[in-house]
């Protein structure tokens, strides 16, 4: 086991390896795949996250420059992941300004906000892939102990679905997809219509963009 991260750049470098994993396990029929993620496919989770952040981190004057996920998504991943590894390895002092949050170093606005949604955007990657997810049930239980307080805002704010019913002995990671609206049942052949997975690959092969703000 890893020894657990304590810097912004720490947790980054771990979240994202796990990301990449999943990534770097796909085949190019893969990316239409359907996600827990409301009329999400794989490809719109990579792209989610790649697109946000970098329009995200201009708050601190860092202009990255745009990268085509849908031609190359695994590339474009591991592009990604260097840049924003390298903003946290050096952050030079930046500050992040957002009308949401107010000013916050570089560094921490990248931890508080965007590595956390990759982290958590990792079980749905897995899901969508046929994998088990993994995000640590210490850490779940810790995210889901600080986001019960602000369930009212989490909701208004639209970023999250109603809540899922899980039963009281379910694991803190099914508690936490339920939280945040994701069935932790969920499994990619729920979401094919019965003319069977093909036909629905085949019919998602031309989805929209869709890119979802977290800020």
């Amino acid at each position: 086991m890893a020894p657990a991260a304590t810097t912004p750049a720490e947790r980054h470098a771990q979240d994202a390896a796990r990301f990449t994993e999943l990534v770097q396990s796909t085949s190019a029929g893969d990316w239409v795949r359907p996600t827990p993620v409301a009329e999400w496919t794989a490809l719109d989770i990579v792209k989610h996250l790649v697109e946000w952040s970098r329009g995200f981190l201009t708050g601190a004057g860092i202009e990255l420059p745009a990268l085509d996920v849908e031609a190359d998504p695994v590339g474009a991943w591991t592009q990604h992941v260097k840049d924003i590894q390298a903003i946290l390895d050096e952050p030079a002092g930046r500050v992040l300004s957002n009308r949401h949050i107010g000013d916050k170093p570089v560094q921490d606005a990248i931890d508080q906000f965007y590595t956390g949604d990759v982290w958590m955007h990792s079980w749905d990657l897995a899901k969508a892939l046929g994998q088990a997810p993994d995000l640590g049930q210490e850490r779940c239980a810790a995210a889901l102990a600080a986001m019960r307080p602000m369930e009212s805002i989490l909701r208004d704010s639209g970023q999250f679905g109603p809540a899922v019913p899980v039963s009281p002995e379910a694991s803190a990671q099914d508690k936490l997809m339920a939280f945040i609206g994701r069935d932790p049942a969920w499994r990619p052949e729920d979401a094919y219509p019965a003319t069977g997975r093909g036909a629905a690959i085949d019919s998602s092969a031309d989805h929209s963009s869709r890119s979802r703000s977290s800020l």
